[in-house]
């Protein structure tokens, strides 16, 4: 484990320590949703993000000219798989509504590569962490997220989308 995703306490305090004339050493995970700077900071990135997506004459297309739903939705999405509740699945149809919304879309090589460009580009407009884990965590799941979009918006039949159906939980990048 790193330091990006593991501190140890170091505090002496005798109703969590196995002895009380030690230091702790309890472990405690640090999610990604955490390290980012929570929800808030997670909206503002998606604000950013969304602004030139829809800005953008590439990719500006797929997103129809624009939903004011959609960083509420994009948000939760964030949230719920970097490591925060489920608002996403609960409050917005889960991976069955993304899968519908990437639908016929038929997303290009070179329009997912700009949404990975932007999305990268916005992280650091946002304020969010620069160090190189985080940066690879956000980086892997944007790749990631936007190969399935992709194999989503070509698929002609059920058998043809991606086999993932449910959020998923997003977890520090191993080096």
């Amino acid at each position: 484990m790193d330091i990006y995703n593991v501190l140890l306490c170091g505090r002496w305090r005798p109703w969590c320590c196995l002895a009380a004339s030690r230091a702790c050493n309890r472990v405690i995970v640090v999610t990604i949703l955490e390290h980012g700077g929570g929800a808030e900071a997670f909206r503002r990135f998606v604000e950013i993000f969304y602004g030139h997506c829809l800005a953008d004459p590439l990719i500006g297309p797929l997103f129809g000219g624009g939903r004011p739903e959609h960083v509420p939705r994009l948000t939760a999405f964030e949230v719920e798989t970097f490591g925060g509740p489920d608002g996403f699945t609960r409050e917005h149809g889960g991976m069955p509504a993304l899968i519908a919304v990437h639908r016929r879309l038929k997303i290009t090589e070179e329009q997912r590569q700009r949404f990975v460009d932007l999305y990268m580009a916005s992280a650091d407009e946002a304020g969010l962490p620069a160090d190189e884990p985080f940066r690879a965590t956000l980086r892997s799941h944007v790749e990631f997220g936007t190969e399935v979009a992709k194999q989503n918006s070509h698929a002609e039949t059920d058998a043809e989308l991606h086999p993932l159906r449910t959020v998923p939980i997003w977890d520090w990048e191993k080096s």
